[in-house]
């Protein structure tokens, strides 16, 4: 079984798509929906995480002296 925090992006939010739709559907047994709400939520949180790491990323930028510094805009 793959672990949650090694998939990627598109892996996890295709997985949590996929458990909300089967949540939407209503034919599942409580225990199961209670189940797959928990791992949706832990999906959710790997997806969030993944989107602000990429977001600092691209937030910086590379001075000229070859060090990554936070990006600002000078107004």
């Amino acid at each position: 079984m793959v672990k949650k925090e090694e998939l990627n992006f598109e892996e996890s939010l295709k997985n949590l798509e996929s458990i909300v739709k089967d949540l939407e559907s209503g034919t599942i047994a409580l225990d199961d929906a209670i189940h797959k709400f928990n791992e949706a939520m832990n999906l959710a949180k790997i997806c969030n995480d993944k989107l602000t790491s990429a977001e600092e990323n691209v937030n910086k930028i590379l001075k000229e002296n070859g060090k990554l510094e936070d990006f600002s805009l000078e107004e």
